[in-house]
């Protein structure tokens, strides 16, 4: 049992190092494209909650 996790935590270890890591200046392009991204689509369905919400309104009622 031992030697299993022994040889699992080296494996995993191995493989970690032969990752490629993401630069800084990387990671906050992609930080912030993901951000506006998200409120753009917190926009847009804003938008369309607002535009459905008043056409249901004005219809039934």
């Amino acid at each position: 049992m031992a030697n299993r996790l022994t040889r699992y935590i080296g494996e995993s270890r191995e493989e970690l190092r032969k990752v490629v890591w993401p630069t800084r200046r990387e990671t906050t392009s992609h930080t912030f494209m993901v951000i506006a991204i998200s409120l753009a689509v917190a926009a847009f369905l804003g938008l369309v909650d607002f535009v459905l919400n008043s056409l249901f309104e004005n219809f039934l009622i």
